[in-house]
């Protein structure tokens, strides 16, 4: 979930209106992270319902490879139990704790079921593409920044959130959270639907750490205001943010990573899950 701000940067934050239902036992061979299809307008394109957002807490800990709950024969099952686990939760947005705490352990399950930690020096490779954040533990904080500050969606704001995705360059550095939004405007004008890019470079701290720093925030509207410019929100200096306040940088660790799932958890315990697109 990191819009103008640079200082929800570590978003990676989303919602879409439909879960994401695990696949019937029958179904061989058939992505168990596809949504459920949606309406559709006139012109055949699939439309995204609106959602809330209800405050929740984000569980915390550290993974334990020493589990031998499960297996890597496993993992296939666990990779259906997991989307399974978060499928209603709107990506955590909608979630109680008894949910966050299935989601989780359902997690925990398939990072135990790896056959041998992430390393990146191995991995890296891995990385590459554009990720779909299908599940956030982090939007318990009613913002856009998840679980850093950012600025505030639901009633106070008419924001409504879209599909979130990070497109990560291995070979450039790039990391870009890329935020579909919706904002809403006065009566009778339709609302703008927009486009926020987040940009960051990405450098590797540890064996499974990934830091990322912020560069910019880039916004382009959708619809029928995409004639308009790139617009490129300009960054707050650091002498004038306040002591405490986010400077567009984050941590987190890739607990779980293959051809097309990725687990990460952060520096503030956020549990995240991708699927590449």
């Amino acid at each position: 979930m990191a819009m103008a701000s640079p200082s929800w940067s570590s978003c990676c934050t989303s919602t879409s209106t439909h879960s994401l239902p695990g696949p019937p036992a029958s179904s061989k061979g058939r992505n168990p992270w596809r949504a459920s299809s949606g309406r559709r307008s006139a012109s055949g394109g699939k439309r995204q319902q609106k959602l809330s957002i209800r405050a929740v807490a984000a569980p915390s800990a550290a993974v334990d490879y020493s589990d031998t709950g499960a297996g890597a024969g496993d993992i296939p099952s666990l990779k259906i139990k997991l989307p399974s686990a978060v499928a209603g939760l709107n990506r955590g947005l909608a979630a109680s704790q008894e949910d966050l705490d299935r989601a989780d352990a359902a997690a925990r399950q398939l990072e135990a079921a790896a056959p041998a930690p992430v390393d990146l020096a191995k991995d890296l490779d891995k990385l590459q593409g554009r990720w779909r954040l299908v599940y956030s533990s982090a939007f318990s904080s009613r913002t856009l920044g998840g679980s850093r500050p950012g600025p505030p969606t639901g009633r106070l704001l008419p924001i409504t959130l879209g599909q979130v995705f990070q497109r990560i360059d291995v070979v450039s550095q790039d990391f870009d959270n890329i935020v579909e939004l919706e904002l809403g405007a006065p009566w009778p004008l339709p609302p703008v639907e927009a486009t926020a890019t987040l940009a960051h470079k990405f450098e590797i701290t540890g064996i499974a750490s990934i830091k990322i720093n912020f560069d910019k925030t880039t916004v382009k509207t959708n619809g029928n205001l995409s004639q308009l410019p790139l617009l490129e929100v300009p960054r707050i200096p650091d002498s004038l943010r306040p002591p405490t306040s986010n400077t567009g940088s984050g941590e987190f660790n890739v607990t779980y990573l293959d051809d097309d799932t990725r687990i990460t958890r952060g520096d503030r315990g956020e549990l995240r899950v991708f699927v590449v697109t």
